[in-house]
């Protein structure tokens, strides 16, 4: 999923090539989900966009908007595969795309595609493959978008809002809660943009368990969380999610080969990484380094292994039982709204499998076998003509008059396999 750093290089790439520029034509094809979900259309994101001037490019946290020279403004949100892709420019962040001869365009599963009025034309397009992103439009002045819904409901950007997430600010909102404390980062209604690598990297930074409650961390705890959440949140949107920039030491450089044969789990400096899966979320944790000071949260599984502390193997006690755990997955909040009268409160979540992260992943697999049918037999036979022919009953069957169209059948007896003996005498 794209988050704060991966966000920020799309906003970089909107105020290289659209920003000062009029959308000549605005194309979009309607998606139920993408659209509808959040009462917008595509028709309506044609009528509001065509014609007009892009005069800013805005980010909070996972979401991103562009300021037109009038309202509404388009707001969107990538969910779990969406991406901005700039014709004849690489936008990916890990892995490029191979190049083509001649590239479709508008690229596969795109929702809208823009096009500059100005020389050089611009073109440019808003793909996602799983559907699970979000574009709406909002009708407010444009400095008011951060003080309407959804990004209202939202926390404050660690990045934009350095000056509202301080270490005080952080210490009430851990202490006002139980929850693990990387859950509670992970909540877009606590503080936005931070999802599962960039969540990972900041509790391996300030060397904290992702399962310990929030409300234990020491003060000096708190103080390096405060650090780190900075520091990997800076790093990340500065270098706009480059992997190739990120330190070698980062747990993103070395946590792709989950589930691959013969991947390596040691990090450069020779510590050794796992992947606990706890409430059906997945973290990639260095025991050696993530000691558990305080209350964690369930039973923490590995998903290979037993593991001590410092990262060796354990042999499993005997006579335990192998239990198959299900795949592991992560879950994360794709956004934050409000609830809906008559709701209960509860917050919806999508779950994606912890792999590695490419913004053009966006091909299914066309080869995908397809589900086997199995085709019931009938109890009826077709005649020479095609016809279907009931199929005679075992036993014969009184007419109305009482009488028996057909002999009973001689008795027969069955073996314990269940299949006919012979007759008897």
């Amino acid at each position: 999923m794209p988050e704060i750093g991966e966000v920020a290089r799309v906003v970089n790439y909107i105020h290289k090539h659209l920003v000062g520029k009029t959308l000549a034509k605005v194309k979009a094809q309607h998606d139920e989900n993408v659209y509808g979900k959040v009462g917008c259309s595509a028709e309506a994101f044609e009528k509001a966009l065509t014609g007009k001037k892009v005069v800013d490019a805005k980010q909070q946290g996972k979401y991103f908007w562009m300021v037109m020279s009038s309202p509404p403004h388009p707001l969107m949100h990538f969910g779990m595969a969406g991406w901005l892709k700039i014709r004849d420019e690489e936008t990916a962040y890990y892995k490029p795309a191979k190049p083509e001869e001649s590239p479709e365009w508008p690229p596969k599963y795109w929702k809208f595609a823009l096009e500059t009025a100005e020389e050089p034309k611009c073109e440019a397009a808003f793909v996602d493959l799983r559907r699970f992103a979000r574009i709406r439009l909002i009708d407010c002045a444009a400095d008011q978008m951060r003080n309407v819904s959804p990004l209202l409901e939202n926390g404050p950007d660690p990045v934009i809002d350095k000056g509202i997430v301080t270490e005080e600010w952080l210490a009430e909102k851990l202490g006002s809660k139980r929850v693990p404390v990387k859950a509670l980062l992970l909540d877009q209604a606590n503080i936005s943009g931070i999802g599962n690598w960039v969540g990972d990297e900041i509790m391996y930074d300030s060397r904290i368990h992702p399962e310990q409650y929030s409300n234990t961390l020491t003060p000096a705890q708190i103080k390096q969380l405060h650090k780190s959440i900075h520091y990997v949140c800076s790093f990340a949107v500065d270098n706009l999610a480059d992997s190739s920039k990120f330190p070698e030491e980062w747990l993103f450089k070395h946590r792709w080969g989950k589930g691959k044969k013969d991947s390596s789990t040691t990090l450069p400096n020779g510590s050794k990484f796992v992947f606990l899966t706890v409430g059906g979320r997945t973290s990639c944790v260095v025991p050696s380094v993530q000691k558990k000071t305080g209350p964690v949260a369930g039973d923490v599984k590995n998903e290979a292994d037993t593991e001590d502390a410092d990262g060796e193997k354990k042999a499993k006690p005997k006579g335990s039982k192998k239990v198959l755990n299900p795949k592991e997955v992560e879950t994360d909040e794709i956004e934050v709204e409000p609830a809906k009268k008559g709701s209960k409160g509860k917050k919806r979540t999508l779950k994606a499998e912890d792999e590695e992260p490419t913004v053009n992943s966006h091909e299914p697999n066309e080869k995908a076998s397809k589900p086997a049918i199995k085709k019931r037999k009938s109890n009826n036979k077709a005649d020479t003509n095609g016809a279907m022919e009931p199929k005679k009953p075992s036993k014969a069957k009184a007419d109305t008059n009482g009488n028996h169209g057909e002999p009973e059948p001689e008795k027969t007896e069955r073996r314990r396999s269940g299949r006919v003996s012979g007759k008897v005498a």
